[in-house]
């Protein structure tokens, strides 16, 4: 958390800075663990002084910020970290603050703040980023394919949670929406990828693009610890649409069995052994409105 739709909410929320130009990048005193910032606040503000904000992109997990002269920020949120245009959370979090000179109007300045230091920013030339990062990724989850799904995994005996949280075989799916992804489209969290039916990777494919776009439009899920928030630092509502995230004893909302909670690979998995089974005998799409 953030998984690809706090990320694609931040992204948009933050494009009212397109087109301005950068004034001064700098890091605000913290007493907290600091973030990684690459290659240093100082190094970052002399390369971006008086550059333009050309597009914000995002890449599965990351934020982009992209400049003329082609380079670009490359923002990872991981566990708490934030992308705004208005008053973080607190002042005590804030790692990073870039002011753009004054336009009535416009915002005159973005923040990164992260609340357990986790997250990384690194500025890199656009070369760098297709070595360094893009190469490595998986297509991403919102514009992959049936067909590019399905040979990423179908050979793999790892079960079908662990390898949908493989960054390097599709990209920007996580913990949470991974378990959300599994109830639509009605397959065992733990089934292994290579016994998957072609129906079932079809289904898959479905309610990943399904699950993501609802949970985009909701502007993503803030959960218990109130930490997610969007660039106007507001919750999302995704939270609210849960059918087995964080639900572990309550009734199925599509059966009477009840949610169960099980470990795989170090990380909480919620799912309906009723709705849900290996066998796929009770796999039809389930509606997710």
């Amino acid at each position: 958390m953030p998984e690809l739709p706090e990320v694609e909410t931040m992204c948009r929320g933050i494009a009212a800075v397109v087109g301005r130009e950068v004034a001064r990048v700098e890091r605000p005193p913290c007493a907290y663990r600091p973030c990684l910032i690459e290659p240093g606040v100082a190094e970052m503000h002399r390369c971006l002084h008086r550059r333009t904000v050309t597009a914000i992109l995002r890449r599965g997990k990351r934020v982009m910020i992209q400049f003329d002269g082609n380079s670009r920020i490359v923002i990872e949120p991981r566990m708490t970290g934030l992308v705004l245009l208005t008053d973080p959370p607190d002042e005590d979090h804030l790692r990073l603050r870039i002011q753009f000179r004054n336009r009535s109007g416009q915002p005159n300045e973005l923040l990164v703040w992260d609340r357990r230091g986790l997250g990384t920013i690194r500025w890199m030339r656009e070369s760098d980023f297709d070595r360094r990062i893009d190469s490595r990724l998986g297509p991403d989850a919102l514009s992959i394919t049936r067909d590019q799904l399905r040979e990423a995994m179908r050979w793999s005996r790892r079960p079908i949670k662990v390898a949908l949280l493989d960054q390097t075989r599709v990209a920007g799916i996580g913990n949470l929406y991974a378990a959300e992804m599994l109830f639509v489209a009605g397959i065992d969290p733990r089934t292994r990828c290579d016994r998957l039916s072609g129906p079932q990777w079809e289904r898959l494919h479905g309610s990943i693009t399904s699950v993501l776009n609802d949970a985009i439009a909701h502007e993503g899920s803030t959960l218990s610890d109130g930490t997610y928030r969007n660039a106007l630092n507001q919750t999302g509502g995704y939270q609210n649409m849960h059918r087995v995230y964080d639900r572990a004893g309550r009734q199925c909302p599509r059966c009477v069995g009840e949610i169960r909670r099980i470990v795989q690979a170090q990380r909480s998995t919620f799912f309906c052994p009723e709705c849900q089974r290996k066998s796929g005998c009770h796999a039809s799409v389930i509606d997710p409105s």
